[in-house]
């Protein structure tokens, strides 16, 4: 019998800095997209779903830049996928009118499932955070 216990010390993923900005992030131009990825973050070490979050850890964007990546594809889950013809499901997102639309490649159809309903919630509430940031949007002065 062994007695040897494990010596691996969890990584402890440090705090986000004052300005709520994670030192992951700190490159990153676009400051309402760093705090929501270090909140997020933050938010899923207490028990947000990961498959909820509207940035991208892997990418470091908006979710809804990068949701057509091979990489946002979970067949287990059906995120993204169509099971009926067991196909990745193709994403277009419209950024000026917020459509989200997820179609299958061979039956051209959006597959049913909550799955794909969650992608299609996640990539509008990505649109809505990052609406805020773009160049054009213009503040009215006090």
């Amino acid at each position: 019998m062994s007695t040897r216990h494990s010596t691996h010390t969890p990584a402890v993923v440090p705090a986000p800095a004052e300005s709520g900005i994670h030192e992951r992030y700190a490159d990153i131009a676009d400051h309402r997209l760093a705090v929501a990825l270090s909140t997020e973050d933050a938010a899923e070490e207490t028990g947000l779903d990961p498959l909820e979050r509207t940035t991208c850890h892997t990418h470091r964007r908006w979710l809804h830049h990068c949701v057509s990546s091979p990489l946002h594809v979970i067949v287990v889950t059906g995120h993204r996928w169509c099971r009926r013809c067991s196909c990745a499901v193709q994403v277009a997102v419209d950024e000026l009118t917020g459509d989200v639309r997820l179609t299958c490649p061979r039956c051209h159809e959006m597959p049913p499932g909550a799955a794909n309903r969650q992608v299609v919630r996640s990539c509008r509430a990505s649109l809505a955070a990052a609406r805020h940031t773009e160049p054009w949007t213009v503040r009215a002065a006090a």
